[in-house]
């Protein structure tokens, strides 16, 4: 699968097809999902390539979310198959992908 295929397959429910937030489970949630697409202007300019990666993966709990209600993908995909190096490799095409749209 390719990083978009799988962002629409696990982030576009919460994150919106186009990853503005506002995907159909969105108002199920505490906190609002991010805009996606603003991480890099947010970051001054910088994609913060490690901590997407990370919070994929499922390293790194966002404190504002209080518990975490985005699902651990590291661990759904190893789930998924048990084998390390499919497991960084959807988490890395997951993080160029969201790296891709961001708006400049």
């Amino acid at each position: 699968m390719s990083g978009k295929e799988l962002f629409q397959v696990y982030c576009a429910v919460c994150h919106g097809t186009d990853a503005h937030g506002k995907g159909p489970a969105a108002v199920a949630l505490k906190t609002a999902p991010p805009d996606l697409t603003l991480l890099a202007k947010k970051s001054g300019g910088k994609f913060p390539l490690m901590r997407v990666s990370q919070v994929i993966q499922g390293d790194v709990v966002v404190i504002s979310h209080g518990t975490r209600e985005m699902p651990i993908y590291g661990d759904m995909f190893r789930d998924i198959r048990r084998d390390e190096a499919f497991v960084k490799l959807r988490v890395s095409l997951l993080t160029g992908y969201i790296e891709s749209i961001q708006l400049k």
